[in-house]
């Protein structure tokens, strides 16, 4: 039985790029994040929804600047029809790309949300997805970030599971964000 609140008929994968899931710059837990990543979209896959690799084009000399190592998607992408890559420049994953138009051509209702960084890319993206109409879903356990550091004189450090919580709970009115990746259902997307 599927539950219709948790079926999606897209998933967005927010920047689940080297930099960001492998070696000293790895979000905690980014082991525990990829395998419910490479779940989802396994899943998603299988049920005919669209996948979405959103891919961010970082600055000169950061970690995901385009063309290095750490700017390479980290899961495999089997691009096609219902599965492609957008490149983009800032957190928002609808900002200046086809992201919009590619979900709405396609007859998208409800969207899944995951990847990195929660306060970010994530919940920029997951923002504009609420903000267009669509039913947004993000697991609470499918997307992460990093440890925010103490602000002497302001506050001590920030546990990352923290943050991604805080994160989540800003959109938690209107998202479901308390499934587990593990409970998202998928569906192909009706005919639009």
């Amino acid at each position: 039985m599927t539950d219709s609140a948790l079926l999606s008929h897209a998933l967005l994968v927010v920047d689940v790029q080297k930099a960001g899931v492998t070696g000293d710059r790895a979000v905690p837990g980014a082991a525990g994040l990829l395998e419910r990543t490479a779940d989802l979209i396994a899943r998603a896959r299988q049920s005919g929804a669209l996948v979405v690799h959103l891919q961010n084009d970082g600055a000169p000399g950061s970690g995901d600047e385009p063309h290095t190592p750490g700017w390479a998607l980290h899961l495999p992408v089997e691009e096609g029809p219902m599965e492609s890559v957008i490149r983009k420049t800032r957190d928002d994953g609808f900002a200046g790309t086809p992201l919009g138009s590619l979900l709405s051509g396609a007859g998208v209702g409800a969207v899944a949300v995951c990847g990195v960084m929660s306060e970010m890319c994530v919940q920029a993206t997951a923002r504009t997805a609420l903000a267009l109409g669509y039913r947004v879903v993000l697991p609470h356990d499918a997307h992460a970030t990093q440890d925010v550091p103490a602000a002497p004189g302001i506050s001590e450090a920030v546990p990352a599971a923290v943050v991604s919580r805080v994160a989540a709970w800003a959109i938690s009115g209107d998202a479901d964000v308390t499934t587990a990746a593990a409970d998202v259902t998928f569906g192909a997307p009706p005919q639009p």
